[in-house]
């Protein structure tokens, strides 16, 4: 019921473009199933939100440091002299928009903050929730402001200037950032084309394809001409490494004020001086497919509503999985491993792999877990399957766009670390290949 607070992805991975190794990217990509011809209001954050992009750098569960986004829109009211009386008019444009900052023939501004949050161990507060002191504002490392601008979605070439108009538009809008305590960043906060490969309609539709087949299988992309709305930021590693442990999980939320009802809405602002407040989480996302496919229908705003160190009241949701006995009735050659309590699954979506991207001394908590330490892939050199490709750096060692992480997820979830780890068990997960009947990768 509150499309603009559907986080619908999560990545995070080292960055690959060419002089950025010391850097990991995170991506949080909300309001799902964009049209590009989505007008006239298009797809703006919720105002009264606040998005986070939230960081357990100790492997304990909790979010030892936050990046929050808050929003702000803003009508000018622009209007037209229609037979002598000045009436407002119904779009968001008023004319043509150049490659510009806050074109003055855009007439709905959206501006945010972002700060940086460092929490006390074993804070469980809301990961919106922020106090006087405990944030500090991220700041465009030219102009010293810290309010930034938002590009308007894209309209369509007319209102751009022609082809690729948008795209020079929107480059107007990706920051070179100063991030408190940890040095320069970037930062971009805009419609994007949406880049998860899935066949949505098929997989709901009782899977209606070969779940265990080819990788490319001729299956549609349900999301090829859609765009989503995403939260990017790109910081150092030291940032994210403080204790000097390499593996790090993350995982998105957004929050609304505590006690908003769905008819109150007030705008806060995006001043620094309404950033603190307390709010009531309502959104998380960190692995891909866990709330759509592992957790039970009646438990899943509850999840939504958790935090990651509360994750033992899901923990039959991966240890008995509905989902590979869902797919083994549905085509019943597709054996379903029968490993019970499933700590394959546990590994794969609660603590990461031994060896891979596992924190020491890691408390059991549902995020994406990425291990810094790995070197990042090429672009061209990447491995769409990831580590089971051969591509370390890859999912579910975090989480890349072109990673096709529906086959992995099905294929882990029929047995495929069982295959993987090899009779002496080389990856941890507790099973051996004879518990999954339909193979591995």
């Amino acid at each position: 019921m509150q499309p603009a607070l559907d986080g619908t992805d999560f990545y995070m991975f080292r960055s690959y473009e060419a002089g950025r190794s010391g850097y990991v990217t995170f991506i949080a990509d909300y309001i799902p199933f964009q049209d590009p011809q989505g007008g006239p209001n298009f797809y703006p954050f919720d105002p009264s939100a606040r998005y986070g992009i939230n960081i357990d750098t100790t492997g304990n569960g909790h979010a030892d440091m936050s990046f929050l986004f808050q929003f702000n829109t803003v009508s000018k009211q622009e209007a037209l002299n229609v037979g002598g009386v000045q009436v407002k008019i119904p779009l968001i444009q008023s004319n043509t928009i150049p490659a510009q900052i806050n074109p003055a023939s855009l007439n709905v501004r959206e501006t945010y903050v972002a700060a940086v949050v460092r929490r006390s161990p074993n804070d469980d507060s809301d990961p919106g929730t922020v106090v006087a002191g405990e944030y500090q504002l991220l700041s465009n490392a030219a102009t010293g402001a810290t309010v930034f601008d938002k590009p308007v979605d894209n309209i369509g070439d007319k209102t751009f200037g022609g082809s690729g108009g948008y795209q020079a538009y929107a480059a107007q809008h990706m920051y070179d950032v100063q991030i408190p305590g940890c040095g320069n960043g970037r930062l971009f906060v805009g419609q994007r084309q949406e880049p998860f490969y899935i066949a949505v309609g098929k997989i709901f539709d009782l899977f209606n394809i070969n779940p265990l087949g080819p990788e490319i299988s001729g299956n549609k992309n349900d999301l090829a001409q859609k765009n989503i709305s995403s939260i990017i930021i790109e910081v150092p590693i030291a940032c994210v490494t403080p204790a000097g442990q390499p593996v790090i999980g993350a995982y998105t939320t957004a929050s609304v004020p505590s006690g908003r009802t769905l008819t109150t809405m007030p705008a806060t602002g995006a001043s620094p001086a309404t950033f603190q407040g307390a709010y009531t989480q309502v959104s998380r996302l960190g692995m891909p497919l866990v709330n759509e496919v592992l957790i039970g229908r009646d438990d899943k705003d509850k999840f939504n509503a958790s935090h990651p160190i509360h994750d033992a009241q899901f923990a039959s949701y991966l240890t008995h999985p509905t989902l590979p006995a869902l797919i083994q009735v549905l085509f019943p050659s597709a054996i379903a491993p029968t490993n019970f309590p499933r700590t394959d699954l546990v590994a794969a979506f609660a603590t990461g792999i031994a060896g891979v991207n596992q924190p020491a001394n890691v408390v059991p908590a549902e995020m994406l877990r990425l291990n810094t330490s790995i070197a990042a892939t090429p672009q061209t050199q990447q491995n769409a399957l990831g580590v089971a490709g051969g591509d370390n750096a890859g999912f579910p060692n975090g989480r890349r766009p072109g990673d096709d992480v529906v086959d992995v997820a099905l294929r882990v979830a029929m047995g495929a670390l069982c295959v993987l780890t090899g009779p002496t068990d080389a990856l941890k997960v507790g099973c051996k290949p004879a518990d999954a009947p339909a193979g591995g990768l």
